[in-house]
């Protein structure tokens, strides 16, 4: 049995978490964070039933009581100081927030791997997210010129998504040279053609739109001279795609030492 904590028990994500760790005979709810509510029972604020766990006001007081894994969606600006905490206490962690930087992704690397334990990180956890990073490194090795769309919500705090700067992230570091003249050289408005994002590659241009109607999406656009090749991911406005590669994490992430970016290797 995992003994799995759950931190930000009360939001979009969380929430249906909280429902599906109750749901599943190899897991356990250990713990539930959320500073709103504190005090009351888990399942409660859930919707479903009484599980005997209350609300923690904070990480640090959930982890007062023995766990496993500590799986976190709550904000950009909290989720590095939770995963440092939880790898501190001796636990395994899943980071589902995004806005997370390249920088702070090292550092809880090295954390982990200080404390012999597994991190896996996700600007996405859904499944056809996943795929989307899958394909799109195989058409980079093959295709030089690539694009990245990132969608979101008009409330979306950070840009570009975890979706994106994480595929961007990884494409960058195995694309070919370009034929697109670099943005250096362009006049007008520079800032027109999307922020680069490299992680010790080519950069990769990446857009990020934001307006209503749209809940989370994702393409990357490759370009050859007359074809044109789009793979692109969308999700609904239900929290169930994040859920199911979100436990699939949890499951397999006590078989890591160190930072694991992405799903796609668990898929399989």
């Amino acid at each position: 049995m995992i003994r799995v904590v759950v931190v930000g028990a009360t939001g979009w994500v969380g929430r249906e978490l909280v429902k599906a760790v109750a749901a599943a005979d190899d897991l356990e709810l250990a713990g539930a964070v959320a500073r709103t509510g504190a005090g009351q029972d888990a399942g409660t604020a859930a919707g479903i039933q009484v599980l005997g766990v209350a609300l923690s006001a904070s990480l640090d007081e959930a982890l007062a009581h023995p766990s496993d894994v500590v799986i976190d969606y709550t904000k950009p600006q909290a989720v590095k100081g939770h995963a440092l905490i939880a790898l501190k206490a001796g636990r395994h962690v899943v980071v589902g927030t995004s806005g997370l930087t390249a920088e702070d992704y090292d550092e809880i690397d090295g954390a982990a791997r200080a404390a012999g334990r597994g991190v896996i990180a996700a600007g996405n956890f859904s499944i056809t997210a996943s795929l989307l990073k899958r394909f799109a490194t195989l058409a980079a090795r093959h295709i030089p010129d690539v694009e990245i769309i990132d969608y979101a919500s008009a409330k979306k705090p950070d840009t570009p998504s975890g979706t994106g700067r994480e595929l961007g992230e990884i494409l960058s570091k195995i694309r070919l040279e370009p034929t697109a003249k670099p943005v250096g050289e362009l006049g007008g408005i520079r800032e027109t053609r999307g922020g680069a994002v490299n992680a010790g590659g080519i950069a990769v241009q990446v857009h990020s739109v934001r307006m209503p109607s749209f809940v989370l999406s994702a393409e990357a656009i490759f370009g050859l001279p007359d074809e044109r090749l789009t793979i692109r991911h969308d999700a609904g406005a239900s929290a169930a795609p994040y859920v199911g590669g979100t436990l699939l994490a949890a499951r397999k992430v006590a078989a890591q030492t160190g930072l694991v970016r992405g799903i796609d290797h668990l898929i399989d």
